[in-house]
């Protein structure tokens, strides 16, 4: 168990040291090729012309230690690789196609949201794209979110509406500077966790390694960002953690160790699914179509009670580590824990109602 500690440390360590390194080299791209948000009406929060490719450095962090790592597994060059990973081998060799798809279908993930930054595509396109996308992580890339439904064509439909679900929320989610990415590293951070005690070791790893290119990229990217991280990277991370959540879950295949698997994701992850219901709840009976960016987030409502940009989202984050916190008890706890935990939570997010409702406005 020690070695594989070390391991998640190394994969967290090596993510974010190398997304901090390559943020800065693409902040200088995004500046020569002019791939900047240029703030030019009302909904934009910033001031000033921002750099865009902060998906792209985030996506090449990832890949380089993803690519890294699995040379190493399969060179069995890992320390203690005999005693601690060699019964291991098998299982990794056996998913190395797998994960090759879902590399793929993350590549396609970052190149549309790079598309969708330079040429701002239509919903229809952008829908289709992600549509795709999550085509090939569910058939080639195994993902699996069955929810008690046996039929295997109804368990595929389900896990791609999930992919682009995620990648749509965390999309709606990135409007304030350093949100979207502290809200994914808390989430894979607790993934990470899970994943170990569930003695998941490689989803464990993918998840710490996930954790640490969010903490890096957020170092650049909090108040004030000095670099966004776009479609590409909103679309990157929803990817990641949709895929990470269904792994985790695992209660299709009988294999968590959880007596609640479902609820995991569920908690981890509450905060931005909760948040893309509600203004999408709200946009509709404005009249307005869902995709259409306003001011209805929970963040801004936070910011019209009075809070400063920065402290509506360190509110933000509270929540998700509150909602997130729950799963360990619930992890090892029966029916009666996990029964007033989920009580707790709708507790939460009742009280996020409240507040959504009494600063609700039409933007």
């Amino acid at each position: 168990m020690n070695n594989w500690l070390f391991l998640y440390g190394t994969a967290f360590a090596g993510g974010c040291g190398m997304c901090l390194l390559l943020t800065p080299v693409f902040r200088i791209i995004a500046a020569k090729t002019g791939l900047m948000d240029v703030p030019a009406n009302n909904h934009k929060g910033h001031r000033k012309a921002t750099p865009l490719l902060g998906g792209a450095a985030m996506y090449l962090a990832w890949l380089i230690c993803l690519v890294a790592g699995a040379i190493l597994v399969i060179s069995e060059k890992l320390p203690g690789f005999e005693s601690t990973f060699a019964e291991h081998f098998p299982g990794f060799k056996f998913a190395l196609s797998e994960l090759a798809f879902l590399v793929i279908a993350a590549t396609g993930a970052v190149i549309l949201g790079l598309i969708d930054d330079k040429f701002a595509l239509s919903a229809s396109v952008k829908f289709a794209g992600q549509f795709i996308i999550a085509l090939v992580a569910v058939l080639g890339g195994g993902v699996r979110v069955s929810l008690f439904i046996s039929n295997p064509v109804l368990v595929k439909c389900v896990s791609v509406f999930w992919i682009m679900l995620m990648m749509n929320s965390i999309n709606f989610f990135d409007n304030m500077d350093g949100l979207a990415a502290g809200t994914i590293a808390i989430a894979t951070g607790f993934f990470t966790v899970i994943a170990a005690l569930n003695n998941q070791y490689f989803v464990a790893l993918f998840a710490a390694l996930s954790c640490g290119v969010c903490c890096g990229f957020w170092f650049y990217n909090s108040a004030p960002a000095s670099i966004f991280m776009g479609d590409s990277g909103s679309h990157f991370i929803g990817f990641l953690a949709a895929v990470i959540a269904a792994q985790v879950t695992c209660f299709d295949s009988g294999y968590s160790l959880s007596h609640f698997p479902v609820l995991i994701p569920a908690l981890i992850l509450a905060l931005p699914l909760f948040d893309t219901m509600m203004v999408v709840i709200i946009r509709t009976l404005n009249k307005k179509p869902f995709w259409i960016g306003d001011h209805n987030h929970i963040s801004h409502r936070f910011a019209r009670m009075g809070l400063t940009r920065p402290q509506a989202v360190l509110a933000v984050h509270l929540l998700a580590l509150a909602l997130g916190s729950s799963t360990l008890p619930i992890y090892w706890g029966d029916f009666t824990t996990a029964a007033i935990l989920v009580f707790q939570a709708v507790l939460l997010l009742a009280l996020v109602t409240i507040l959504q409702c009494a600063g609700a406005k039409k933007d």
